[in-house]
């Protein structure tokens, strides 16, 4: 991240939104300090300023992915579930799997 400082926190949203029902569900990764770096090469390696590619057809997932230093989000993409893949993929899940209940919402 720009100018990451090694003990500043920060926090990764993920959000699903659309598909058959419409509904949205939401992600969120706050790595503890110690696991910064393994979350910092994932953020990292995502393609952050590559153009959105349109896709097309109904029910299809939409994904926001933000991270943020404090109130500042310091990247944000916004994908089709096409596009999720690769290093977005890595990200997502890593998200989805620290958020859930059994990690306390902390990363691993």
């Amino acid at each position: 991240m720009p100018g990451a400082d090694s003990d500043e926190r920060f926090a990764i949203l993920v959000v699903r939104s659309g598909g058959v029902a419409g509904l949205s569900k939401q992600w969120r990764a706050e790595p503890d300090p110690e696991l910064a770096p393994h979350w910092r090469e994932l953020v990292e390696s995502c393609p952050w300023d590559a153009p959105a590619v349109p896709t097309s057809g109904a029910d299809r997932y939409q994904w926001r992915i933000e991270v943020h230093r404090g109130d500042t989000a310091v990247h944000r993409a916004r994908l089709s579930d096409a596009q999720v893949e690769g290093p977005w993929r890595s990200l997502v899940d890593e998200v989805r799997q620290a958020a859930s209940p059994g990690s306390r919402g902390r990363a691993r």
